[in-house]
């Protein structure tokens, strides 16, 4: 788990050095030359291993120190900071960072084959895990961003022709979950994601065309379907209103044939052309 690492401001440290220096060199000079030169060569040796200690944090971003290969802290300060001599630092970034997938070809829960790709955006909240957990946690966070893509897509049907069923053109719901699995899959590594979203969905090239094919007969049901009950509705309250101010009685036969006029009107794909019947020459 991540630490925070002992640390001094790196100024403080400098001006201690100086001052150090100062001091050593009027001992030095008030004792003879001999004493003076090895004050120079003891301060110059403290500022080289002290030196080793200086390190620079830009903002967001983070150093993790170790000690003879032992884990001893982060810093995440921004700044000139000192900490322990002789130890290495490992930068970290902590900024915000997107990685977008490849196109995947997987088959979706109907057995469809379909072409999917998202962007995952995320940063690392741990450092310690970061470095430490896995060999490259930006490696790591692709890997496993794929491997969540595909689980995704295996679970889901394109389209849900089933109420209740999720589809993986619902965005939000299917966003969510993605988000959720990568942020499980990902906690060993200590990044946090902040978000995931499909990118690209499509069926697969060999297999578009007749998909194209059944979509547009789904919408054309749908659209009959919608037609023939707004259809239904107009019949019906024209033979309520015409009942009601008895502007004409109409027997069954006649209801059942102004009903099936009405219904060819209405639910027809093309223009209707009338036969208005005025009545007979004769009496």
């Amino acid at each position: 788990m991540e630490r925070r690492a002992f640390r001094v401001n790196g100024f403080a440290v400098l001006v201690g050095l100086l001052v150090l220096g100062v001091v050593m060199a009027g001992a030095g000079w008030a004792a003879g030359v001999p004493a003076l030169i090895g004050a120079a060569v003891a301060w110059v040796i403290v500022a080289a291993v002290a030196a080793s200690g200086f390190v620079v944090i830009n903002p967001n971003e983070a150093k993790v120190v170790q000690f003879l290969g032992r884990y001893v802290g982060s810093v995440s300060d921004a700044g000139f900071q000192w900490v322990l001599p002789f130890t290495t630092k490992r930068r970290i970034t902590l900024r915000v960072r997107n990685f977008e997938t490849a196109k995947l070809k997987v088959n979706d829960a109907d057995g469809n084959p379909v072409e999917i790709g998202a962007v995952v955006v995320y940063r690392v909240t741990d450092s310690a895990k970061a470095a430490f957990s896995v060999d490259d946690y930006e490696e790591y966070v692709a890997i496993q961003s794929e491997a969540a893509v595909r689980h995704l897509a295996t679970s889901h049907p394109y389209d849900a022709h089933d109420e209740g069923r999720t589809s993986l053109r619902d965005g939000a719901e299917v966003a969510a979950e993605l988000t959720t699995e990568l942020s499980d899959r990902t906690e060993l590594a200590g990044v946090e994601v902040l978000e995931a979203r499909i990118t690209h969905l499509a069926y697969a090239p060999e297999i578009a065309q007749a998909m194209l094919v059944r979509q547009q007969a789904a919408q054309v049901v749908a659209a009959r379907t919608q037609i023939v009950a707004g259809a239904v509705g107009m019949v019906q309250l024209a033979l309520n209103r015409l009942a009601e101010e008895g502007v004409v009685e109409l027997d069954e036969e006649r209801k059942a044939q102004m009903v099936s006029n009405l219904l060819v009107v209405l639910c027809g794909d093309r223009a209707i052309q009338p036969v208005v019947n005025a009545g007979s020459l004769y009496a």
